[in-house]
């Protein structure tokens, strides 16, 4: 009972504050990769907790074809450092090659999570408020129209309802049907 009793809150620490931190960086760079707003207030934010552990690494990683690559290597580290405290905590010792593949499968989930509920927020925002725009707002239009486009020229608006989200929702869960389970299988 001893060890148990503090290993659970610890571990709920470690990934509730490290998996918050890595969703920042994902969506950090995921606004790079579509070229959202770089002067949104919500972009800004971003940026300023982000820059402390991506700015030196960007001096030794430098970018790849518009592709910012140490954002992907900080998150692979941190979601590998935080795979690596649990399993410390539960009293095992990890392999770096098991913990890089742990970590890709993980940092996958969170990139069809992120698009998928910035899909659905997206869609209840256009019913409660129409034509609004915020921050927020148009940095989830930014984020999701490279997926949210091509669905709306292969399903046009029918009687002036766009069901686009539904099509990328249906897609986005197959998509995280058939590539994540076979990695995880991998895996073990």
């Amino acid at each position: 009972m001893g060890n148990d009793y503090y290993t659970s809150p610890v571990e709920f620490l470690v990934t509730t504050l490290g998996g918050l931190y890595i969703a920042a960086v994902m969506l950090r760079f995921l606004f790079q990769l579509v070229r959202a707003d770089f002067y949104n207030p919500i972009s800004q934010f971003l940026v300023k907790i982000t820059s402390p552990l991506l700015v030196p690494l960007r001096r030794v990683i430098p970018g790849f074809g518009g592709i910012d690559v140490a954002s992907i290597v900080l998150m692979l580290l941190l979601q590998m450092l935080v795979f690596a405290l649990v399993v410390v905590l539960r009293g095992a010792t990890p392999t770096p090659l098991f913990l890089l593949g742990l970590a890709v499968v993980e940092l996958l989930q969170v990139a069809v999570n992120i698009f998928f509920w910035a899909i659905i927020l997206q869609a209840i925002l256009s019913w409660v408020q129409p034509g609004q725009h915020n921050p927020g707002t148009i940095l989830l239009h930014q984020l999701t129209a490279p997926l949210l486009n091509p669905a709306r020229r292969l399903l046009p608006p029918i009687s002036g309802l766009d069901l686009s989200p539904i099509l990328v929702v249906i897609g986005l869960k197959l998509l995280e049907m058939i590539l994540l389970p076979p990695l995880q299988r991998l895996l073990m």
